[in-house]
């Protein structure tokens, strides 16, 4: 939304025209995700002590970890937020990769919400069935991938490049291309319960990750940089480095 003010506004003041650099607009989304999760943070966490809101652990676990029991859980609530509102304040809102991604994480999130809602409130420490889990989890994915094979505009988004190799690609095809996504979508995200556990360890490799992929993302919206690197050039996924500098910062 501020993008395009600052489009409206660049019409009579030049000044405003440097916030069309994607670079500064993924500076400036970390930054503002930092804040709203410094500013809120505090209050939420405050708020689901008073409420009791806390982690039910599985007795199965290490005995080590019963200690832990009652300790405020549903905080990605706050990073989700601040993902969201930084995204629709510093993104390209015309950019469908934007939307894309902002329906692919607050829907999953989504999914762990009701996760953590039957373990507070029924106190399960099972939380959703893993069956239902995985089933909405594929739905998103599915609706997802089909969307992107058929919405590609350039043979490179749906190519398999090879990593390390900058000239080895392989075409997948729309079917081979949804199951590929899918599996990516879908795999990673359960892959991230293994980093996760008890503790939260899961938010250092995410903010780590979303850097690097922030790197990706923008050489790849970049046709110089692109072509300079024999990278594929994508057509507007610079703009995820917006999104992803929001992740960075709200993981912070």
């Amino acid at each position: 939304m501020l993008l395009a003010l600052a489009q409206w506004l660049a019409q009579d003041v030049r000044f405003f025209n440097v916030f069309n650099y994607i670079t500064l607009r993924a500076v400036l989304a970390a930054m503002t995700a930092l804040i709203i999760s410094f500013v809120a943070g505090p209050r939420v966490i405050r708020w689901l002590a008073a409420k009791k809101i806390g982690q039910a652990v599985r007795q199965e676990g290490p005995q080590t970890h019963l200690v832990k029991s009652g300790t405020p859980t549903m905080g990605g609530a706050l990073i989700l937020i601040s993902i969201a509102v930084t995204t629709l304040l510093w993104g390209d809102l015309s950019n469908r990769y934007i939307w894309v991604l902002l329906i692919v994480t607050l829907g999953f999130g989504a999914i762990g919400w009701y996760d953590d809602w039957k373990k507070v409130v029924y106190r399960d420490p099972r939380g959703l069935a893993s069956r239902w889990k995985c089933f909405w989890q594929s739905v998103i994915g599915l609706v997802v991938a089909v969307y992107l094979a058929l919405t590609a505009s350039v043979p490179a988004q749906m190519e398999l490049i090879v990593p390390f190799f900058k000239t080895v690609s392989y075409p997948l095809g729309a079917i081979g291309f949804v199951i590929l996504t899918y599996l990516v979508i879908v795999g990673t995200s359960n892959a991230v319960n293994l980093t996760d556990g008890l503790d939260g360890l899961a938010i250092m490799p995410t903010v780590m990750i979303a850097g690097a992929l922030a790197i990706f993302a923008y050489v790849a919206g970049n046709a110089v940089f692109a072509r300079y690197l024999l990278m594929p050039y994508i057509p507007g996924a610079g703009e995820l480095a917006v999104f992803l500098g929001a992740m960075a910062g709200a993981g912070l």
